[in-house]
């Protein structure tokens, strides 16, 4: 779905439809690994656990997922406006704060979302409000 369906989803704008494909698949594909990095580190660190490496398996590969979804919500605002080098400053700062967001949500309130509806879509859809200011 992030590759694919946000991918051709993003191609709405025929200028920029080409780009905008491209733009996804790079993105994405560095948001997921980001995200995997930042969730997993918060939660050692929200959870109180030693610092150690963090195991790559299903349940993290699902939530970098959500973490990619929740860029390309983002990037559904920013389209058109941004080039590709601003992209990777966004996405490496949305990760970082959505990282701490979902680790909050999950380690400390227990919040249990299915299918990351609550939290990749309104994340992404306030970070992409937010960004927009900066463009």
């Amino acid at each position: 779905m992030i590759f694919i369906g946000f991918g051709f989803l993003m191609t709405f704008i025929k200028t920029s439809s080409w780009s905008a494909l491209a733009f996804n698949w790079i993105i994405s594909a560095w948001a997921l690994e980001w995200a995997i990095l930042t969730t997993g580190f918060f939660h050692q660190v929200l959870e109180g656990k030693e610092l150690h490496k963090i195991h790559l398996d299903l349940t993290h590969l699902i939530v970098g997922d959500f973490g990619a979804g929740a860029a390309m919500i983002t990037f559904g605002a920013i389209l058109g406006k941004a080039n590709l080098q601003q992209l990777f400053f966004l996405v490496w700062w949305e990760m970082i704060w959505y990282g701490l967001n979902e680790a909050i949500c999950v380690s400390m309130f227990s919040v249990t979302d299915a299918g990351g509806s609550i939290l990749v879509h309104t994340f992404g859809a306030y970070f992409g409000v937010a960004a927009t200011y900066g463009f």
